[in-house]
Parts: C-alpha cells; structure tokens; sequence
C-alpha cells in the first residue's frame, strides 16, 4: 500500500458508511496515521454541506478535517495543473477544473489518488489510481 490522496467523492462514500470505502479506510490507517485531502476537496464537501444546512455533519467533517492532512495548492501545483490542463486541451480531453488541481496536488506530493471517478482522472498522464469503492 502507498500513501494517498483521498478524492472528494470517496470521502463522501466514506461519510456515507459504505462497506467497501469504510474497510479500506481502515486498512490504509492501519499503515498510515492520516489521510491526505486536498484543499479542494475540503471546499467540495465542506460548501455542499453548508448548502444543505447539515450542520451535525458539517462537525463531523471539520473533526475527520482536524485529525488529518489537507494539501494546500502550491506554485508548483498550479504548474502541473497547467501542464495537464494545456496536454489535456491538446488531445481534445476538457474535464474539471477541480479534478485537475486534485491531480496536480497529487503528482506534486508523489501521492496515489484514490478516486471513483476514474473515467475523468485516467486521462491525466502521471497519475497514479486506484478505486477504494469497488
């Protein structure tokens, strides 16, 4: 097992208690003390929540948020994430703003993204994946 990013919408699954997530959660915190997060993903939960006013939740989120890692973008982030956003605008491939600063704080940090959302994410050259729902 490598260290990893947690994408947001595994965090999500985790938050929800599914099976599969929650045992690799636990698996992967048996080897390592912490999960890293990005920023980004820390905004994605963290707005939806305030949007639905779940304010229990929204606790639960900022204790998981204090025991962990949330990478911060960087300089060299916001370069990898042009560079993938220009290679993916070359060959014609336009996905989220978001999926490509994740990525980018990924590569940066030499971390494995976690990720269900694999169809977006496979196209980024460098990007080590794996998928923690299935």
């Amino acid at each position: 097992m490598v260290e990893a990013l947690i994408d947001t919408d595994i965090l999500s699954y985790y938050f929800k208690g599914d099976t599969n997530v929650v045992r690799r959660f636990t698996r992967y915190l048996e080897q390592f003390d912490i999960v890293n997060i990005s920023i980004i993903s820390y905004f994605e939960i963290l707005s939806g929540l305030k949007f639905k006013q779940a304010d229990k939740q929204i606790q639960q989120f900022e204790d998981f948020v204090s025991s962990n890692n949330i990478l911060l973008l960087s300089e060299e982030s916001a370069r990898i994430a042009s560079d993938i956003y220009s290679d993916l605008r070359h060959r014609g491939i336009t996905i989220g703003s978001s999926d490509i600063f994740i990525a980018a704080v990924a590569i940066e940090n030499g971390l494995q993204l976690i990720t269900n959302n694999e169809k977006h994410f496979e196209v980024i050259k460098g990007l080590n994946l794996e998928n923690w729902k299935r």
